[in-house]
């Protein structure tokens, strides 16, 4: 291992260290919850905004989704809510995830803000960056006997739920970004969402445990997890209603040391610890009665930050995608992360012929 690689191995090592046990919000039934708060939200809102909201479940745009800026989209935008229904709707959206993905969520919405100071200070030009742009809407009738669906979206943000009784039988595609990826200055959110520090990652874990795992990874098993010299420009099928269907590459579970194997849970870990505890412990028994032999790790682009980098993880029942490529608001590269969770067997439960 060369000296560049052991050093930022060992910086890693320091930062992460101790994240395994990622928190969770709650133990009680994430779906229960997710169809109360739906409900008690639905309450607040008069017969036109029901309308905006209210889909039938197998209307097309439930399989809809995508995190790039857009001038509108479906369903009903928190910024045209009163108090009460922006309560109501930050309930709903605690609901669906763990404090973890709870706050960074909350936290992506605050860097619009932070994005629009940035975007004026450079001249003004660029979409419209707004933290109150972000849309709920409703599939279904959310009701303990019925299939309903979610979706809360906005630019960097997409997440989509399927519930059906006392399960949650979808929860893909979960999609956060962030730009940049270390905040360079405290920023007051004057909307009600979190303040974001100075030096601050959004997206902490998913990069920091990557390289962690990438570095410690000898000549031939590099060889081995690394698909191409330089990083993709994005994930693949980005605002498609499937995953891709390709042919799983990299390096395979079976060939790393027990430290390696337990670097690369702990990265699956951080994805599925922004769900709510059942369902992240769905995800991961998942995972592990699907067999993690049959999980492999890919890596391209450079070994260490601020040069564009790309990793995914997949097996037969999940596929996560990492890319850092693209310049941040200031122009500093590969300072803009795009990160999802999605599940080959069908997201939005669909299955693979739909």
């Amino acid at each position: 291992m060369s000296l560049r690689r052991y050093t930022y191995l060992a910086v890693c090592l320091a930062l992460t260290a101790g994240i395994v046990g990622f928190a969770f919000n709650r133990t009680v039934a994430t779906a229960p919850s997710m169809t109360t708060a739906a409900t008690q939200w639905l309450e607040t809102l008069d017969a036109d905004q029901k309308e905006s909201v209210l889909f039938d479940y197998d209307a097309p745009q439930r399989v809809g989704w995508h995190f790039i800026p857009k001038e509108t989209r479906k369903g009903l935008a928190i910024r045209d809510m009163n108090d009460a229904q922006k309560e109501a709707a930050t309930k709903l959206l605690s609901s669906c995830l763990s404090n973890v993905g709870y706050r960074k969520a909350k936290q992506i919405m605050a860097l619009e803000a932070l994005l629009g100071l940035l975007q004026s200070e450079a001249g003004g030009r660029g979409p419209e960056r707004d933290p109150t742009k972000y849309y709920f809407t409703i599939f279904g009738t959310p009701q303990s006997e019925t299939r309903w669906g979610l979706s809360i979206e906005g630019h960097h943000l997409s997440l989509n739920f399927v519930v059906e009784g006392d399960d949650v039988v979808s929860s893909s595609p979960t999609f956060f970004a962030t730009n940049p990826t270390i905040v360079n200055r405290f920023f007051k959110d004057a909307d009600g969402g979190y303040n974001l520090l100075r030096g601050e990652r959004v997206i902490n874990h998913e990069e920091l445990l990557a390289f962690d795992l990438v570095n410690s990874l000898d000549e031939e098993q590099l060889a081995d997890a690394t698909i191409a010299e330089k990083a993709p420009a994005e994930i693949r099928n980005a605002g498609e209603p499937h995953a891709p269907k390709e042919e799983p590459v990299g390096i395979n579970y079976n060939k790393l040391d027990r430290s390696q194997q337990s670097r690369l849970l702990s990265l699956v870990r951080a994805y599925a610890g922004n769900l709510p505890r059942d369902v992240s412990t769905a995800r991961l028994k998942e995972i592990q009665s699907a067999g993690w032999k049959n999980v492999k790790f890919a890596w391209a682009g450079a070994l260490t930050p601020g040069i564009g980098h790309y990793y995914r993880i997949e097996g037969p029942t999940f596929l996560i995608e990492f890319v850092n490529t693209q310049p941040d608001a200031e122009g500093n590269p590969a300072s803009h992360i795009h990160c999802v969770w999605r599940d080959p067997r069908g997201d939005f439960a669909l299955s693979a012929g739909e």
